[in-house]
């Protein structure tokens, strides 16, 4: 049996496991009143049971890279999904802090695989026209679960009980399983590609070219991979803020009300078609004929000249042009990550493509950590002011990463 578009189903497996990821983190905090309330613990306890499940996730983006590059996607990512399906599901049987907390760091253990296994099936499967595409659908799968999360999870909280709505979400992990292990090998094994799709895909590496992952030493040398790094660590801050902070703004700052609120998801569809936009943008570009990591410079420079209206958020007077602000910031930042991400793709070798982005992306988990603990001083002790301020020059200060990496591109070229 051949399936025509296998790519594409591969695609849509990884933006259901995106989905899935995003559901299972976001449980915790959708439920959180009533697991605090029938745990009996304090708001500390809950900031030390996520602080856990971050320093989990940021430690095995380490080394769940190197797994992938090591032991292969389809392999990895089954272990991966059904590793964090597990924890969340035994989330539903915690009784205390203690078994609490061990549960959401082994989710943290699982989660951050998704993201390093998720680009090398990328870098195996799609032609560099269409990369920026196929990594906008997976991450699009995180915007989509983050949306549609507290609607599933209210509604199996409400009928069957918190601890239903931990087992419902894992068990549905391992129902992705079976269709992933039947659809995932790699392109040269796959018996259900058709001979036509063949020529769509990557080229093969040439023969006699090591196929063996780098080791650290020589991952960590790669210049790419450090100003890669750090332009995550400056620019991922800002979507943090507007996903975890801009509601609360709203409600604090602008008096808007619990039920008023909804109209937030406003941001969250802005981060759809942004990662939609990101790949469609540069992928244009490479059809005519511009080298694709000049095509995705050339997208994230545009997009980083756009981020500094975040500045005039907290100085418009009307609820609705700030929200309208808010949009056009985080279309732009997504537009950026699909692209920055698609960069990675582009100058690493295949055989490192995992590891090396497990380095980039905890650069992005250390920036959130950073952010959250700096937004919640300043808003303790000042306004929400001075945070819009600086998420207002986080895009432009990895300008200058972004220049550096333009000449590597050039190189690469």
């Amino acid at each position: 049996m051949k399936i025509p578009h296998l790519r594409w189903w591969i695609a849509g497996m990884l933006f259901l496991a995106s989905v899935l990821n995003y559901i299972d983190r976001q449980t915790l905090s959708i439920l959180a009143p009533t697991i605090q309330g029938e745990l009996s613990l304090s708001n500390e306890d809950y900031a030390f049971v996520v602080n856990l499940f971050l320093v989990a996730y940021t430690a095995a983006m380490l080394f769940s890279g190197r797994i992938v590059d090591r032991f292969g996607v389809r392999a990895s990512l089954a272990v991966f999904v059904a590793w964090w399906s597990a924890a969340n599901l035994l989330t539903g049987f915690a009784r205390s802090l203690g078994s609490l907390g061990v549960f959401r760091f082994l989710l943290g253990l699982g989660e951050a695989g998704n993201w390093t296994a998720a680009p090398k099936a990328v870098s195996e499967w799609f032609s560099p026209k269409e990369r920026g595409i196929a990594i906008g659908l997976y991450t699009l799968g995180a915007t989509v679960g983050a949306t549609i999360a507290p609607i599933i999870i209210v509604a199996l909280a409400t009928r069957y009980g918190w601890q239903m709505a931990f087992v419902a979400t894992g068990v549905a992990g391992f129902i992705w399983l079976i269709p992933w292990l039947w659809l995932y090998r790699s392109p040269r094994e796959n018996p259900l590609l058709r001979d036509s799709e063949k020529a769509l895909l990557p080229d093969a590496p040439p023969p006699g070219v090591s196929q063996k992952p780098e080791g650290w030493r020589a991952v960590l040398r790669r210049r790419e991979v450090w100003l890669l790094m750090f332009a995550r660590l400056l620019s991922d801050p800002v979507w943090y803020f507007y996903q975890f902070w801009f509601a609360k703004y709203l409600f604090d700052a602008r008096g808007v009300s619990q039920v008023g609120l909804s109209i937030t998801f406003v941001i969250f569809l802005a981060a759809d078609l942004g990662a939609i936009a990101g790949g469609w943008f540069s992928g244009r570009l490479i059809k005519k004929q511009v080298a694709p990591p000049a095509a995705r410079l050339r997208v994230m420079l545009v997009m980083a000249c756009l981020i500094p209206l975040s500045a005039l958020v907290p100085l418009v007077d009307g609820l609705y042009v700030a929200l309208a602000l808010g949009m056009v910031i985080v279309f732009a930042h997504m537009t950026w990550l699909i692209n920055l991400t698609s960069l990675v793709v582009d100058v690493i070798p295949q055989r490192s493509v995992a590891t090396c982005f497990g380095v980039i992306a905890a650069g992005s988990a250390v920036g959130g950590m950073l952010m959250n603990a700096g937004v919640g001083r300043l808003v303790t002790h000042f306004s929400y002011t001075p945070a819009f301020y600086i998420m207002a020059f986080a895009h432009p200060l990895a300008i200058f990463l972004i220049w550096r990496l333009r000449r590597m591109a050039a190189a690469s070229a």
